[in-house]
C-alpha cells in the first residue's frame, strides 16, 4: 500500500531539491553590489506619496473570496459533466443541489450589496 506513494515522495524530493538547487545557486553566485540607489523603494521611478502600509477596503477582499468561491464552483462542474452518463439520475440532482445551494447564496449577496461598488 504505501509502496504506491513512493514515486510521488520521489517527486516531492526532487521537486524540493531542484527548487532548493536554484535559490542557492542564486545566492552562492548571484553578484552582491548594493548602493543606495539599489536599497532604496521604488514606486514608478519617484519617491513613494505615502506609506505603503495601508489599510485596503474589504470590500476589495469581499470581491476576491466571491470570486473565488464562484471559480471554484466551475471548476466542480467540468469534471462532474465528464463523469454524468455515470452517474446517472444521481449524480444529476446531487449537482442540482449543490447549484441550487450556490445559486441561493448569489441571490442572497446580490440582496445584501456585496457586488455594488460605490
Amino acid at each position: 500500500m504505501l509502496g504506491n506513494y513512493l514515486p510521488i515522495l520521489i517527486f516531492i524530493i526532487v521537486g524540493l531539491l531542484v527548487g532548493g538547487g536554484a535559490l542557492a545557486a542564486g545566492w552562492l553566485l548571484g553578484p552582491r553590489r548594493p548602493d543606495a540607489e539599489k536599497d532604496s523603494p521604488y514606486e514608478c521611478g519617484f519617491p513613494a506619496f505615502e506609506s505603503a502600509h495601508l489599510k485596503f477596503d474589504v470590500r476589495y477582499y469581499l470581491v476576491a473570496i466571491l470570486f473565488i468561491l464562484f471559480d471554484l464552483e466551475i471548476a466542480f462542474l467540468f469534471p462532474w459533466a465528464v463523469v454524468l452518463p455515470d452517474l446517472g439520475a444521481y449524480g444529476f440532482w446531487v449537482m442540482f443541489v449543490f447549484l441550487a445551494i450556490m445559486v441561493v447564496g448569489f441571490i442572497y449577496e446580490w440582496k445584501k450589496g456585496a457586488l455594488e461598488w460605490e
